[in-house]
């Protein structure tokens, strides 16, 4: 059955969503339909508010609305102890927790060589730097638990190490193979106590 083209228009863009099939892209889209225009509106509005303000903490590379994010302006983190994560979603992940007081650095990706991704594609550089300049005493690298991960892992501890900072990863207790977005809080909260210097 052919849908109105607009509806299809919809449906083609929804696919385009990560995790959204075309049975998930009709479910919503026909929710959409059936739904008051003032609540469509406000999602519309969400999204494109998101896009214009929402852009990356010039010191940590979180998201932010103003230069640096609300974690980088507390007074109340530890700012001599940095975890990096791969993506701003793994800041979340960790923060659900409440067992981390620290500050964070987001790369923008692990170290996946067939794919592209080398050293100068992510924000190491940039951590070197805040090393460098600021009064930091540990980094932890929570980088996710796979191939890619521990690889950067192991990249970035290699360049720290002559630095005289504290290097450590993750504890065990995390799925090899997962992504550090899906771990349950218990096990993330579990994994950040118990991390080990490398």
């Amino acid at each position: 059955m052919q849908s109105a083209p607009a509806l299809q228009k919809l449906l083609d863009e929804l696919e385009r969503l990560p995790g959204i099939g075309s049975k998930s892209a009709q479910r919503i889209a026909y929710w959409m339909m059936n739904t008051d225009s003032a609540t469509v509106l406000r999602l519309a509005e969400a999204i494109a508010e998101v896009k214009s303000t929402v852009h990356f903490c010039t010191r940590c590379f979180n998201y932010a609305e103003g230069e640096l994010c609300e974690i980088c302006q507390s007074d109340k983190r530890d700012s001599t102890v940095i975890c990096v994560v791969a993506e701003p979603r793994d800041i979340a992940a960790i923060e659900r927790t409440g067992a981390f007081s620290g500050v964070y650095h987001v790369l923008g990706g692990e170290l996946a060589p067939m794919e592209g991704i080398g050293p100068d594609e992510l924000r190491i550089a940039d951590l070197l730097r805040r090393l460098s300049s600021d009064d930091v005493r540990e980094i932890i690298l929570a980088t996710n638990p796979n191939v890619e991960g521990e690889t950067t892992a192991a990249y970035i501890a290699r360049l720290v190490k002559p630095l005289g900072v504290t290097v450590s990863r993750l504890a065990s207790g995390m799925p090899v193979g997962g992504e550090l977005d899906f771990v349950d809080e218990v096990t993330l909260s579990r994994a950040i106590e118990a991390r080990r210097e490398l």
